[in-house]
């Protein structure tokens, strides 16, 4: 019975001097997590072949200039168990034919790579998920996943599905909004899955904006700035600022008293036609992205003043209002709720049943501690199933 750390040697043919073999070791040694960068690299590219090759093929993947780099690579594989290399004699030597990489799953752990199985089991499951949206806006984008390999298409399925969660919290904000909300890092999309989004979806559709982002508002306020003073009653609705135009402002007159936020755009446009002279009135983008938390910030160090928010009166509303009320609470400034009261849902011209993720957002509000309005507004909703839009009746 040969040794662990002993090497098999198994003639392919019938010749007295064998003309091809196969060599490996019984039993696998030394973990590949010990290996040079250079040759991890490598490794990785060669899995991503199955784990069955010719060596030329192998021999390829690390090029002219690292063909040493492939041998040693080979012979550190062999000599540990975890390559079968078929080899041909030719001028009195042994050169490999094919390589078989043995404890694939192992070897990808060490590597710090997924299972393949893993990966083929999590697409399907996320393919599924995505055609049962029944969405027409995906298809195409989900269509010209087939022919992807399978890390990469679930990497691009979970965007999809991330752009759907985006658009159900009815979300909105930049590009590195959206790679913050989908995948935690605000460059964590790269600008080839960029380029393949937009050649299969409208962003646009999705509220995720390429250009510059603008907060808009209606308030009877004079921006001070380097170039000249900004007069913002001067427009005849409301205006819209740029983060590089309030970062300018050095100062404000302003006789505001209080802000409103609103976060329906009709509504918005509705309470900032009508405001009193004393009232501010900010379009809240649903759930509010950083750059807007960090302009309003910058406008709240301009002009303090209480905030009065409304939002949609439904769980997502709840959360929203309150992720936008930190904003003030932060400065030590007070928020409350405006227009979310059980009557304003009660009256609305017409309500909704709640969601399934409805039903999870109300879950987590009631662990969380609320304004008393939004407490019972929660309550309510969970008693009766049901939700509405601030449109009807704003």
């Amino acid at each position: 019975m040969p040794r662990p750390d002993e090497l098999i040697v198994e003639a392919l043919d019938d010749r007295p001097v064998p003309r091809r073999r196969r060599r490996y070791r019984a039993v696998p040694g030394a973990k590949p997590d010990t290996l040079p960068e250079v040759w991890r690299a490598l490794l990785v590219r060669w899995l991503a072949r199955g784990g069955r090759s010719r060596w030329e093929t192998l021999a390829k993947d690390a090029g002219t200039a690292g063909l040493q780099t492939a041998q040693a690579l080979l012979d550190w594989l062999l000599r540990h168990g975890w390559a079968v290399v078929e080899e041909e004699r030719r001028h009195g030597d042994w050169w490999p034919l094919r390589v078989e990489l043995r404890g694939m799953p192992m070897l990808r752990a060490a590597l710090g790579l997924p299972d393949t199985a893993v990966l083929a089991h999590n697409w399907e499951a996320m393919r599924e998920s995505l055609m049962r949206a029944n969405d027409p806006v995906l298809d195409q984008a989900l269509g010209s996943l087939g022919s992807l390999p399978v890390a990469r298409a679930l990497a691009r399925g979970e965007l999809l599905a991330a752009l759907v969660r985006w658009r159900e919290d009815q979300r909105s904000g930049t590009r590195r909004d959206f790679a913050l909300f989908a995948r935690n890092g605000t460059k964590a999309v790269s600008e080839a899955e960029w380029r393949w989004l937009e050649d299969n979806l409208d962003l646009a559709d999705f509220s995720i904006e390429r250009h510059t982002p603008l907060l808009l508002l209606s308030a009877s306020a004079t921006l001070i700035t380097p170039a000249g003073r900004l007069d913002l009653s001067a427009s005849a609705d409301f205006s819209a600022l740029t983060p590089a135009t309030l970062a300018a402002v050095q100062g404000a007159e302003h006789a505001i008293t209080r802000w409103r936020l609103v976060e329906n755009r009709t509504s918005f446009e509705r309470v900032a036609r009508s405001r009193e002279d004393d009232t501010g009135v900010i379009w809240l983008p649903g759930f509010p992205p950083a750059w807007w938390q960090e302009v309003v910030g910058r406008l709240l160090a301009l002009v303090p003043a209480p905030a009065q928010i409304a939002c949609d009166p439904d769980p997502a509303g709840i959360e929203i209002a309150c992720q936008a009320g930190a904003c003030w609470q932060a400065r030590g400034i007070s928020w409350m709720p405006w227009h979310m009261g059980i009557e304003d849902l009660e009256n609305a011209p017409a309500r909704t049943a709640l969601s399934p993720r409805d039903l999870e957002r109300l879950a987590i509000l009631d662990t969380q501690s609320l304004p008393e309005p939004l407490a019972r507004l929660a309550e309510w909703m969970r008693t009766h199933g049901e939700k509405g839009e601030q449109e009807g009746f704003l």
